[in-house]
């Protein structure tokens, strides 16, 4: 395994809707990423800067096999936005139009959906209390907590928010206080959704160890899957967030999310900037 300090960290920049990554391809070179390297490279003034970082190795089974860092150092099980974004830069170095991506979620599908979108089957949600996890047995359709919101799992524990104006809510400080709420062990992303049609929600998101982003994918595919379980929109959706637009399809299969991506630049982190993390 290489040591950081003894090379040129090679990475790309992407980004989903407003939603950023830094994507690092380890399938030629086992490189190892220290927490503190994780945290540095997240600084948006001192490093990089990103929502999450998406790490590729090689895949069993699959074309690839993907790990998420969140801005803090922790761990996420599923990614959307970041996941598409990688199957996008691995369709097109590989002339594929679709693929097998793993996870620690699962084995996820990712195709080429057309006009320069890219489709991601996130999985089947889960609904359980003791799958998503919360702390206690209860219903995750309207959980015990002021405003009753309803508790999903992508990969990712999410709670959900259904409100009348999701514009007025103050995101910095309404997702911090549910981020850590004691119902949710790992902590949870957060989302204030406003169903304006049948088919269509403006929603805003607070990601657990990031923050207020401008997208997020399993956000929104847990956002669908709360209003349509509520019986506030069809299992089709189309999400409206602060960086843009995402589609939503529950299917029997799994939840569909599909939108544009962008490789913004790559680059190689320096020795210095290696060697300077303790």
């Amino acid at each position: 395994m290489a040591e950081t300090a003894e090379i040129s960290l090679p990475f790309f920049k992407m980004h989903g809707l407003g939603n950023d990554f830094v994507v690092v391809d380890r399938r030629a070179e086992d490189i190892f990423l220290s927490k503190s390297l994780v945290v540095a490279l997240a600084d948006r003034h001192r490093g990089v800067g990103f929502d999450q970082l998406a790490v590729i190795s090689e895949g069993k089974n699959a074309d690839a096999h993907l790990t998420f860092y969140n801005a803090d150092g922790s761990t996420s099980a599923a990614c959307g936005n970041a996941t598409r974004c990688v199957a996008r830069m691995l369709m097109d170095e590989s002339g594929k139009s679709d693929l097998r991506l793993t996870t620690d979620r699962g084995v996820l599908a990712a195709e080429d959906a057309g006009c320069g979108l890219t489709r991601v089957n996130m999985g089947q949600p889960q609904t359980l209390w003791s799958e998503i996890p919360l702390a206690e047995a209860m219903n995750t359709l309207e959980l015990p907590i002021e405003g009753g919101p309803a508790a999903t799992g992508m990969g990712n524990p999410h709670c959900t928010f259904f409100v009348e104006d999701a514009e007025a809510i103050p995101l910095e400080n309404f997702g911090p206080r549910y981020e850590t709420h004691p119902l949710y062990p790992q902590r949870t992303n957060v989302q204030v959704a406003q169903v304006t049609s049948p088919d269509r929600i403006r929603m805003r998101v607070w990601e657990r160890g990031v923050g207020i982003t401008l997208a997020s994918g399993s956000s929104s595919c847990a956002a669908a899957v709360a209003a349509a379980r509520r019986g506030l929109t069809g299992r089709k959706v189309t999400i409206d967030l602060d960086g843009g637009t995402l589609e939503v399809d529950w299917r029997e299969d799994g939840v569909w999310m599909c939108g544009p991506t962008m490789t913004v630049f790559s680059g190689h982190l320096t020795r210095q900037f290696l060697e300077a993390i303790s």
